[in-house]
């Protein structure tokens, strides 16, 4: 407002001429010069002077809080060519190779560029993997690569690959990089390290459209990770996180507040993070606490520090491509934590196997019906699965049910784990039929517990193991051991408070198997699917 008067409805050209009239001309606070012509020429200087690209608002456009349609960040993405020094092994269902390993020479010198994982067709991944399995060595041809390890694989520097990436980070590495094409035409000594420009070292860790004015009883983290991920070592000691608003209440009845919310994602992390290394990430964030207003937020916001990994992802729903967080380290975690993050879900699948789950889910609703009969059909499908050599893993949903989890070691389709979902769904419902269903229709279920298999499906989401839930007493999603599925169990007992000290006391996660084991289900559905055919 100016002198009583609410500017915001007035046209963005029209504010800007009466805050150029109100600034002075020196000072900390400057006004920021716009061109209202010729963008195209603008958007070219400025991809040349490898700045991150540009703002677009409409001129005539009203003042409105947060995002809106009304402006568009363009970003100017690099292009340039890379030698190929390395490649790391396929894992799941991936053909060929993981990722090329690449460098470029500086000063004379060949040094380490980063990898890059996405852009591949399967006959790319194949061929390349061919062709590079020729020229191997057992150490880096250049400077500064990864450390050793049985999953790195190093080359003679002959193969050169274009790519297409966002920037250069403060440790020289590549921010989302994409393979194009093979360049044959170009030799690898033609291939210059383009200039870095340096990255944030310290972030508002708050969203600018729902933070307040001031940060009162700001604090800082340390966020050194304390799990070694797989991106953690090139990003460690980069980010500063800057944490706002620690005592805001989140949970008024119990007194636990943001920073209580934080505080326990960093206890957890080491424990946490496995479950979301690698995989798309969706968040729904409380700004006010429990009891306020949330919103589900799939994109990551254009003020996400450049140091936290995305991944690009069409979505059929949005009709366009979106920029997910993929979690991988303590600061990471810490930062979408302060975004008032309470509840992270995570694809089944990863990022390099979009279309091949980890895991097949069955969903043990409640609803109305005694949580005894959950633990009932738990046990129940425990043992069916032991007859026909199935692992299964089992944790609270956080909420009111419990989540059972069969490893698929990302061999298999959605389509193939919801089939098998289904045929343990079907022998159970037949087997206690007093007591379960897969009527998903609430009215019709009839006090029954509902197995839910048709959260088997690319895009659907879980809630991952350790996550806490925006309920009264700030439950949490808790890995249990099968002896710990017994009558007396109580979803309440695991929350912020409780799961620190329980996971000090364990050796080892009890469900933490469930992202490395691959089980044959060659016969097995056959099985299944005879059990379901035979005669009552």
């Amino acid at each position: 407002a100016m002198e009583g008067h609410d500017l915001r409805p007035l046209p963005l050209l029209q504010r800007k001429a009466i805050l150029e009239e109100m600034l002075p001309e020196d000072g900390l606070i400057r006004y920021v010069e716009h061109f209202e012509e010729r963008g195209e020429d603008v958007f070219r200087h400025v991809r040349g002077m490898g700045l991150e690209g540009v703002v677009a608002k409409k001129a005539e456009s009203p003042y409105r809080g947060g995002r809106s349609r009304n402006w568009l960040k363009v970003r100017a993405d690099r292009t340039d060519d890379f030698v190929v020094v390395g490649f790391t092994k396929p894992k799941g269902s991936r053909v060929g190779l993981g990722a090329l390993h690449l460098a470029a020479y500086e000063s004379g010198e060949l040094r380490y560029a980063g990898r890059v994982g996405g852009g591949f067709s399967d006959r790319q991944l194949e061929e390349i993997a061919k062709e590079l399995a020729r020229s191997g060595r057992l150490d880096p041809p250049c400077v500064g690569g990864p450390e050793g390890g049985a999953e790195h694989r190093w080359v003679e520097p002959g193969l050169v690959v274009e790519v297409r990436y966002k920037e250069r980070t403060e440790e020289g590495l590549l921010r989302q990089p994409v393979f194009l094409r093979l360049r044959d035409d170009k030799a690898p000594s033609e291939c210059e390290m383009p200039p870095a420009r340096a990255a944030n070292v310290e972030v508002e860790a708050a969203d600018p459209a729902a933070a307040g004015a001031a940060d009162q009883g700001a604090g800082r983290a340390d966020p050194a990770a304390a799990w070694a991920g797989p991106t953690a070592a090139a990003r460690a000691g980069a980010p500063k996180l800057v944490l706002s608003n620690l005592d805001k209440l989140f949970w008024p009845d119990e007194g636990y507040t943001k920073g209580d919310l934080i505080e326990y994602y960093r206890s957890i992390a080491a424990w946490l993070l496995p479950y979301l290394a690698d995989r798309p990430l969706v968040l729904t964030r409380y700004p006010d606490g429990i009891h306020g207003k949330s919103f589900y937020q799939k994109d990551a916001p254009d003020f996400a520090p450049g140091w936290i990994r995305t991944k690009r992802i069409w979505s059929d729903s949005s009709s366009r491509e979106l920029e997910y967080f993929v979690c991988e380290d303590e600061a990471s975690l810490l930062y979408l934590a302060n975004l008032a993050t309470i509840p992270l879900h995570v694809w089944m699948s990863r990022v390099d196997s979009l279309d091949r789950p980890d895991w097949c889910v069955l969903d043990l609703d409640p609803k109305e019906a005694p949580f005894e009969n959950v633990i009932r059909i738990a046990l129940a499908i425990r043992r069916l699965c032991e007859e026909i050599g199935l692992p299964t893993f089992v944790k609270t949903s956080g909420s009111t049910g419990l989540h059972v989890m069969i490893p698929l070691g990302a061999r298999y389709t959605y389509e193939d784990s919801r089939t098998l979902g289904q045929l343990l769904a079907q022998i159970i419902v037949r087997e206690l039929p007093a007591i379960a269903t897969v009527q998903r229709n609430i009215d019709r279920r009839q006090g029954k517990v509902y197995i839910d298999y048709l959260q088997n499906r690319r895009g659907q989401l879980i809630v991952a193991p350790y996550s806490v839930r925006p309920l009264p007493g700030a439950p949490v999603s808790a890995p249990l051991r099968w002896r710990e599925v017994k009558p007396g169990l109580k979803i309440g007992t695991y929350t912020i408070r409780t799961l620190p000290r329980r996971v000090r006391r364990m050796k080892d996660d009890p469900v933490r198997p469930v992202l490395d084991m691959s089980p044959d289900l060659a016969d097995v559905l056959g099985r299944l699917q005879g059990i379901v055919e035979m005669d009552p």
